[in-house]
């Protein structure tokens, strides 16, 4: 089965933004869900906001899905969708792919704030996201994923976000998880036996960077970090718990302390003692 969405968000000429294009087809729908700020306090004026919604059950092994979202330069998008993604097995075992390509011009702003993709036992899902940002644009990317379904096994999962602005890299992140994806993957150097893991970048015009600073401590049943990147006003935080349950509240307010610049809870990493 194949699967596609295709928004793109230009100006209306009068502070607003239109949606020429907002098509769906196959295993995916998309529709129009109102207006959105970036925060409840911003000057700026309202975007458009659309919502992902699944038309049937997938990806299945073999399935291909495929989003681009393209917003114009000076228009605002927020795009979520309506439910978790979950990721089930073919019959044969064949691999699902989903690949989502962002494009977002000068002047322009972006919220990709889907639900989480969720793993189950015998799915193989290859999941691919590029973001292409012009100097000037503003990105809020989130991501979470959750390995398997309450009480069954994981899922495999590769996934890769490559970022560029202006056509110079500024993210290109590469992970395999999942029962025979890649060695030590559940490790202290990988997900260290959590279930759930989620990143959130904020990056471009006007973005303050934290970073490196912790944001949990080490007794929390979240563990999470800020990176500031190289290369542009951005920031990637990284997370793992336990399930979505624990992840999402503090990626949610780790994303309005970064848009209203009040982060007031984030902690510095310790200095490393003598060898």
């Amino acid at each position: 089965m194949t699967g596609g969405v295709r928004v793109a968000a230009v100006a209306d000429g009068r502070g607003g933004t239109a949606l020429p294009l907002l098509a769906g087809e196959g295993a995916l729908a998309v529709r129009r869900t109102g207006t959105r700020a970036w925060t409840q306090q911003s000057p700026r004026p309202k975007g458009a906001a659309v919502t992902l919604v699944g038309a049937m059950s997938a990806p299945l092994g073999g399935d291909r899905m495929r989003v681009e979202i393209a917003v114009g330069a000076d228009a605002r998008l927020t795009v979520r969708s309506a439910a978790a993604t979950v990721a089930l097995p073919g019959r044969g075992g064949e691999s699902a792919w989903y690949d989502v390509l962002l494009t977002v011009a000068g002047g322009a702003e972006l919220l990709w704030l889907p639900e989480p993709l969720i793993a189950a036992a015998g799915s193989d899902l290859r999941m691919t996201t590029r973001v292409d940002l012009v100097r000037g644009a503003r990105l809020v990317l989130r991501e979470e994923a959750v390995l398997g379904r309450y009480g069954e096994s994981p899922g495999r999962l590769a996934s890769r976000l490559t970022v560029t602005v202006d056509g110079r890299p500024l993210l290109d992140q590469d992970f395999r998880v999942g029962p025979g994806s890649a060695p030590g993957w559940d490790g202290p150097a990988g997900l260290a036996g959590h279930r759930a893991f989620g990143q959130l970048l904020v990056a471009g015009s006007g973005t303050a960077t934290l970073g490196p600073q912790l944001l949990t401590r080490a007794s929390d049943v979240v563990q999470a970090v800020a990176t500031p990147l190289a290369g542009g006003a951005a920031t990637l935080v990284t997370a793992l718990a336990p399930d979505a349950r624990h992840l999402r509240p503090l990626l949610a307010r780790t994303l309005e302390e970064l848009l209203d610049g009040s982060a007031t809870d984030i902690r510095p990493v310790p200095a490393a003692g003598p060898p």
